[in-house]
């Protein structure tokens, strides 16, 4: 009987007896593939028996599972052993036949459907098949096997092209993070005490726990921030208390000789979770839930080997430390605090930048309101400092001094939420220019959501600081509409944090990539999250950045090791050249080739030229963070990043010129506003869209007016065009009466300027022709 003639009786069979010789198969299947669905219950593919032996376990993602290439079998030297023990197959009498026999696996899954598609392959386009398989094909044709013959070597070749399948129960141990307690057995042997500083913002919680460093005989401070961890090992030093500084760029020792202090300030990643210390402090401790970092706050609040653990943070984070300090066997002392200072939200908004006063901090939350905000306080002759997330360290400390000194003439600050944390401000009123913050979600898509009370509380607590000269903070709003929403979302009760971050780390994913030799990293993280198991209180952190980082370098030839360090790089994925730098970087290492001093400074171009508008002063802080990046790796690969010392040398005297490019940023502002280059970001501000676009109006109205001859310095008469312009915008909402006063008051002081420019440089006077082509011309 041929193959296709038994395979066509077998489809035939009655649905009890078919049903039986599929429930065989799928039951000698089941330990590798797992239970099937659709025709056996709908049970997903893969949720295998040994899942629910060890707790129940979700299902992995199938999709993630990239099939390897396994070639058909080309002529063999020894000739075609099967035919010679039997006869040649003839191809067209069983393809229908494996067809029929594989066709229930084609609805059935998806790992099952490529598998049948590639075995089917396989089969019809090798030269010569292996002697059993051609044995038993040619049994089946003349009725002396079964079709269920040929699973076996279909479950083999599934493997071959799936290896994940002859593995998966090891995966599943290696990805196992129920226990993260365990990880730990230097901090497990010692009897911690815990305490937690509970409190707001200047509620003196982390003086208190500093104080207790400070008096034990050998300590570790974690914080968020590396101006936080400086700002400890300052205060440690000047106390008495030699105190060492670790950062991920930085290694500072004091000791004359070189050997480690007793105490140490660090950010919260580069904490030792083997090194035994007296007390700990781990600052911001409700960071623990943050999507991206929380797993560093996790890592050193079950890992530090310390007599006494001091956490400094939102009571919100309360219940969850107690819950995991309970697997642990430690109990957790709360101490609560109340804020030092009265701070009061106030019942009218500010309205206009007319109304601001000495202490004032204008809070936004893109950088295109900075700019807009910087230029307009800039135009009433007010100066202003400027703090955002991507300036430098020195650049920020430099801001922040020169705004708290009391005989500097900058009285105003224009800060995004960079301000919350990390640094001391002599604030006496936050005033919230927007509520809304742009935001990613996990699918990378951007959105616009309303601040949280948490963010609301911590912005808004750096007013009125215990240690600054105003004793009482003030909060309010830009626009009157948006007080009543601040109002609200300050009144809200801040949601508890129900779960700690956990992270893979580099031996897993070793261990990981020798079960799966031949799937690129990024694919590998993606794996590894899938099979992860966690319990309630924990989740895996995102790794998007991390996957960022392996698919750019993903081509370069590196060791898995290495690959992994270069993948945990801090960059900023939206900075081209940073990302462009970690790619060249990688590169060069694969080559084994020193990134020398010399050979960075022709890389960056260096020397730099001071910033002529805000373009180029982004520009400069991307260069900041090409050589942060350098000092990173130059800490974790010392032969071939071998001159830190000469490029922090050269990072300080760029922190000089974006200092300098800070300090005359509202001249870069009106560059930028001049030869369009202030759109920069991918949140742009209404109120500046709406600006710029009237501001380009009155710019025409401008040029018509010189066209038609009148006087520079006086601005045009507005006739009943423009009146009516200036009506319909109003009703649109696009302007408002002091929007309008506003505007003139910036044309009439743009055409004093030019006309002080034009008598300066010896410009002739109207009607002359131009000999050469004025910067603003563009």
């Amino acid at each position: 009987m041929s193959f296709s003639r038994c395979a066509l009786l077998w489809a035939r069979l009655p649905a009890g007896r078919q049903a039986g010789h599929r429930a065989a198969i799928c039951s000698a299947l089941r330990p590798h593939f797992g239970p099937f669905p659709g025709l056996l219950g709908q049970v997903s593919v893969l949720a295998t028996a040994s899942s629910s032996a060890s707790g129940g376990s979700k299902i992995p993602n199938t999709s993630l599972f990239v099939p390897l290439t396994v070639k058909p079998q080309g002529p063999s030297a020894d000739g075609d052993v099967g035919a010679e023990l039997t006869r040649p197959l003839d191809k067209s009498e069983w393809r229908q036949g494996v067809v029929c026999i594989f066709s229930f696996c084609v609805s059935t899954a998806r790992l099952f459907h490529q598998a049948f598609i590639s075995f089917r392959n396989y089969i019809m386009q090798s030269h010569s098949l292996d002697v059993d398989i051609h044995i038993v094909l040619n049994d089946i044709c003349f009725g002396a096997a079964h079709v269920d013959d040929l699973f076996p070597f279909f479950l083999r070749h599934a493997k071959q092209i799936f290896p994940v399948l002859d593995c998966k129960d090891d995966l599943r141990k290696i990805s196992d993070l129920r226990i993260p307690p365990n990880w730990y057995p230097d901090a497990r042997a010692v009897q911690r005490k815990i305490i937690f500083h509970s409190g707001p913002t200047n509620s003196g919680k982390t003086y208190h726990a500093i104080q207790k460093y400070f008096s034990a005989k050998s300590g570790v401070y974690c914080g968020p921030l590396k101006l936080l961890a400086h700002e400890i090992f300052e205060k440690s030093n000047a106390a008495g208390v030699p105190c060492d500084l670790v950062t991920g760029e930085e290694r500072v020792t004091v000791q004359p000789d070189g050997k480690q202090a007793s105490h140490v300030s660090c950010t919260v990643e580069m904490c030792s979770v083997t090194t035994p210390y007296e007390v700990a402090v781990i600052d911001e401790i409700q960071m623990i839930r943050d999507p991206a970092r929380g797993w560093a706050w996790t890592r050193a609040l079950l890992g530090l080997c310390a007599e006494e653990v001091h956490l400094c943070g939102e009571p919100a984070a309360i219940d969850l430390v107690t819950e995991l300090m309970y697997t642990t066997g430690e109990e957790v002392e709360v101490r609560d605090y109340k804020r030092l200072t009265p701070i009061s939200v106030l019942d009218h908004a500010l309205e206009s930048l007319d109304n601001l006063r000495p202490g004032d901090c204008i809070v936004c939350f893109s950088k295109n309101d900075i700019y807009s905000v910087s230029r307009q306080i800039e135009i009433r002759g007010l100066e202003s400092a400027v703090i955002y997330g991507s300036l430098p360290p020195g650049t920020k400390l430099a801001q922040a001094k020169k705004f708290n000194d009391p005989n500097d003439p900058c009285k105003i600050l224009v800060a995004t939420d960079a301000i919350g944390m990390g640094l001391n401000l002599s604030i006496r009123r936050i005033i919230f220019y927007s509520l809304i913050k742009p935001s990613i979600n996990e699918k990378g898509e951007k959105e616009l959501e309303p601040i949280t009370t948490s963010q609301a509380l911590q912005i808004a607590g750096r007013a009125g600081r215990f240690s600054s000269q105003f004793k009482e903070g003030e909060v309010t709003t830009m626009n009157q509409e948006d007080l009543s929403l601040l109002k609200e979302i300050l009144k809200r009760p801040v949601d508890p944090i129900t779960a700690a971050g956990l992270h893979p780390t580099a031996e897993q994913i070793e261990m990981f990539a020798y079960h799966l030799p031949d799937t690129t990293l990024s694919n590998l993280i993606d794996i590894f999250v899938d099979f992860s198991q966690v319990d309630g209180q924990y989740f895996v952190c995102n790794m998007d950045d991390f996957k960022f980082s392996a698919e750019l370098i993903q081509h370069i030839p590196l060791s898995l090791r290495v690959r992994y360090i270069f993948c945990t790089a801090p960059i900023n994925k939206k900075q081209p050249f940073v990302c462009s730098s970690l790619l060249q970087f990688a590169r060069q290492y694969s080559r084994n080739e020193p990134l020398t001093f010399a050979w960075l400074r022709r890389y960056i171009k260096w020397p730099l030229l001071p910033p002529k508008n805000i373009k180029d002063l982004m520009d400069l802080e991307a260069v900041h963070d090409v050589l942060d990046l350098y000092l990173w790796l130059s800490y974790r690969f010392m032969d071939m990043f071998p001159d830190a010392s000469l490029i922090r040398d050269l990072q300080k005297e760029l922190d000089g010129i974006i200092q300098d490019g800070v300090h005359n940023i509202t001249k870069l502002i009106k560059v930028s506003e001049t030869h369009k280059l202030l759109n920069l970001e991918g949140f742009p501000s209404v109120s500046q869209s709406r600006l710029s676009g009237t501001l380009k109006s009155q710019a025409r109205r401008t040029r018509s007016t010189k066209a038609l001859g009148s006087k520079a310095t006086e601005p045009p008469s507005p006739d009943a065009g423009e009146l009516s312009l200036a009506s319909r915008l109003v009703q649109q909402g696009l302007l408002t009466p002091d929007m309008l006063k506003q505007l003139e008051k910036e044309w009439m002081t743009q055409q004093t300027e030019r006309s002080k420019e034009r008598t300066e440089s010896g410009t002739h006077p109207k009607g002359t022709r131009r000999k050469k082509k004025e910067p603003n011309s563009d």
